[in-house]
């Protein structure tokens, strides 16, 4: 028996390439005295090991339980096989299939190790910008094709030197099959350029005269791991408000990176799990708390209470953030791009776009395949809830309860993601943006060539939302008619509800409740819907409650100017137009009267049960914000001035299913009248929705017996409203589910869709 040598074969299948897993099972093998092989393919990690049966079984259990950290083990299967003969372990040519695919890794941050080396003196790579090893570095964004090897990447054009390849092929080095492996000899080099593109400097000497700008109150575009990014002191309010204007972001706040986490603690309060995620792999933005004595609060993040900050994630924004008396503690690091268009992420397109923008460009020549934003997270009962999926996150895919047909769901034309199905995996995209320009169709379409190509995946149903004037669905109903595959219309507020219960991997029978508050979807009565209680499952969904219409006077204007709402709002509560209300400092009478007959007479005024505009009309009554320059701006200052010691609230009525906010109209006008601080109608108000959250679930449970309640739609971004509705609901003993790996957003919209087709598909098969 001692003699005795059996043969293994392993398939395993989940996020295991680019994360070091090939090198991880040679040491095992070697430290368990066993020969045979490893090789990547294009469905997973193909293995073979030969030895005594105690060694094999160490293997395994070492193997499957304990994998590399940023490996995700989905499927890990064990077969017999005969003795292969290898004399040693090996790491053979990976093996490629045109049908066969894997779930790829996203872009991750530098790990401490490469960190390390970047600022060590005697190291080979010492202030190399593009220092990285197997456990850290770009990965999504560079990939052309699988199996995830460097000839299938952007780095195939830089040909490894000897001291790089010798890391490359030692089993017992760092980089051992570290794919984007390079050093200043042979990889990619920085540079420093004017706006016209003359070349100022290259290397180490660009990124120093780099800093001497942003320190001398210069914006710079800087291309990143994902595209370019925008950055200036952010203790500079000229650099900022230059900044704001020429990207024409008057007041949306930008985000901040700095050096080290200690830095951040300095200008913003940290817990526990903040401190987690911004230094997690992903090194996402993190919503987070200033301190009082913040110097920049108020010009990143204008009438707010939050400040967006993120680590900086890769050797090139260490170095440019090393600290130094007198230099910034903080940068603006805000997406390089105009307003409403895509992040830049090719040199020519970044010339040409960011010229009047920035002041110079630091740049360099590793090729950027796949653009991609900074992701956006905060932490929500002691968890991650995503506020925008995109680098360190994408394209990890959420798996399903059970295997799915191949189907594309377009998504939403806000906050646009798509997403698409293979077996048990849904590959959600990065964040798309909004689909209202052409640069960003491009973006939307690309992309979905490229996860497609990427993942093998050949569509049998393509899903979208069911408004007509959508891009995202006007380019599903064009490939169904070239490709003569199905189409399925998804109501918008349905599939909010069935991408929470996904992401909650819901896969129970019984219906749940749905809250969903959100600005705006299209309703099968053709009303702008957004304010509902609804009933269902991934099946279907009866609307139980919704907010009453009221009009939207001029439409789309409505929503960038809050004061239209508010008018219409009062008018539907039949309270009259006193000029003595705050919102008619900023109304001309001329506008007065035009409201005035578009509501009475219902010109350009659809109605809507919008519960974002019920945020917005109460916000622009109260004076705060009767006009916006980005969506969500006039409830985003509301919730920032609610009082959180507030407990009282104002009533909705209910009758038939209709939500009648009328009595809660004709109290804040009160309070106004009485002089009740604004902050006091905040919370009351915001008090009012959890408190008719509570009122409609219970009323639902009595008559249907539900015992769960899914929160989702844009509403649920205020943490104001979320946590105070979560805190009441479970107390009243609900099972509350929240969003943790989408948003609650439209970017979680192409999950629900593709859930809502995947059960439809199931339930009507071909």
């Amino acid at each position: 028996m001692a003699d005795l040598i059996i043969g293994k074969r392993i398939h395993v299948n989940g996020i295991v390439q680019g994360v070091g897993f090939r090198p991880y099972v040679y040491g095992l093998a070697i430290q368990n005295n066993l020969t045979g092989w490893v090789r990547n393919t294009s469905s997973g990690v193909d293995i073979e090991v030969n030895g005594p049966p105690p060694g094999i079984e160490t293997f395994l259990k070492k193997l499957q339980y304990f994998p590399p950290p940023l490996a995700i083990i989905d499927s890990f299967n064990v077969k017999d096989c005969p003795v292969n003969g290898f004399l040693q372990f090996e790491i053979i040519s990976s093996q490629s299939s045109s049908r066969d695919f894997i779930p790829i890794s996203a872009d991750i941050s530098i790990c401490s190790d490469c960190r390390e080396e970047l600022f060590n003196p005697v190291d080979r790579r010492y202030r190399y910008p593009f220092i990285n090893c197997t456990n850290c570095g770009p990965r999504f964004s560079i990939i052309q094709n699988i199996p995830y090897d460097r000839p299938f990447t952007t780095m195939a054009r830089f040909d490894m030197c000897d001291a790089c390849q010798e890391e490359y092929q030692n089993p017992s080095d760092r980089r051992f099959h570290a794919q984007p492996i390079a050093c200043p000899k042979c990889g990619p080099q920085v540079s420093l350029a004017t706006h016209e593109g003359k070349v100022i400097s290259i290397g180490d000497e660009a990124i120093q005269i780099s800093r001497g700008f942003l320190q001398n109150g210069k914006i710079l575009a800087i291309k990143g791991l994902g595209g370019y990014h925008l950055a200036c002191d952010a203790t500079n309010p000229e650099s900022i408000n230059v900044l704001r204007s020429r990207k024409y972001r008057s007041d949306k706040p930008l985000a901040l990176m700095a050096f080290d986490l200690l830095r951040i603690k300095k200008h913003c309060v940290v817990t526990e799990d903040e401190a987690a995620l911004l230094e997690s792999p992903a090194c996402p933005i993190v919503i987070l708390k200033p301190r009082d004595n913040t110097p920049f609060a108020d010009l990143v993040s204008p009438y707010q209470k939050t400040l967006g900050f993120m680590l900086a994630y890769t050797p090139l924004h260490l170095l440019l953030l090393e600290p130094k008396i007198g230099y910034p503690e903080a940068l603006v690091m805000t997406s390089g791009n105009l307003s409403e268009e895509p992040i830049a992420y090719r040199d020519d397109e970044a010339f040409i776009k960011l010229s009047r923008v920035a002041d110079a460009f630091l740049v360099h020549n590793r090729p950027i395949h796949m653009r991609m934003d900074d992701s956006v997270v905060r932490s929500i009962n002691k968890s991650p809830y995503m506020l925008r999926r995109s680098r360190g996150y994408a394209p990890t895919p959420i798996r399903l309860g059970d295997e799915v047909p191949e189907i594309l769901a377009t998504g939403a034309e806000l906050k646009n993601t798509f997403c698409l199905s293979k077996k048990n995996y849904a590959f959600i995209s990065h964040h798309i943006g909004d689909l209202e320009n052409y640069e960003t169709y491009l973006s939307f379409s690309e992309g979905i060539r490229h996860f497609e190509n990427l993942f093998r995946i050949k569509p049998e149903t393509i899903v979208c939302d069911m408004h007509p004037d959508y891009l995202a669905t006007r380019y599903a109903r064009e490939r169904v008619q070239k490709e003569r595959v199905a189409l399925l219309e998804v109501q918008h507020h349905h599939a909010h509800m069935a991408a929470c219960l996904a992401d909650n991997q819901y896969l129970n029978d019984e219906p749940v409740i749905g809250l969903i508050f959100d600005g705006s979807g299209y309703g099968p009565d053709h009303t702008i819907w957004g304010g509902e209680i609804l009933v269902g499952d991934y099946q279907s969904y009866k609307r139980s409650y919704n907010l009453k219409y009221v009009c939207m006077p001029g439409g789309d204007l409505a929503v960038k100017n809050p004061s239209r709402m508010a008018l219409s709002h009062l008018w539907h509560a039949n309270i009259g137009w006193d000029p003595d209300f705050p919102i008619f400092r900023d109304i001309p009478d001329y506008e007065m009267n035009i409201i005035r007959i578009q509501i009475e007479k219902g010109i350009n005024s659809p109605y809507t049960s919008s519960m974002g505009r019920l945020f917005d009309a109460v916000s622009a009554f109260l004076g705060i914000r009767p006009q916006v320059n980005y969506e969500g701006q006039a409830a985003i200052e509301l919730e920032a001035l609610a009082n959180p010691d507030i407990q009282e609230f104002y009533e909705f009525s209910l009758f038939e299913g209709e939500i009648d906010p009328s009595p809660l109209w004709k109290n804040i006008v009160g309070d106004i009248t009485d002089g009740i601080p604004i902050s006091t109608i905040s919370a009351k108000f915001h008090n009012s929705v959890v408190q008719l959250s509570l009122r409609v679930c219970k009323e639902i449970q009595l008559s249907q017996r539900i015992q769960t309640v899914a929160l989702s739609g844009g509403v649920w971004q205020n943490v104001f409203l979320l946590e105070k509705t979560i805190r009441l609901l479970s107390q009243n003993g609900f099972d509350v589910l929240i969003h943790k790996n989408v948003p609650a957003n439209d970017g979680g919209i192409a999950l629900g869709q593709l859930m809502i087709a995947a059960d439809w598909m199931k339930k009507n098969p071909v």
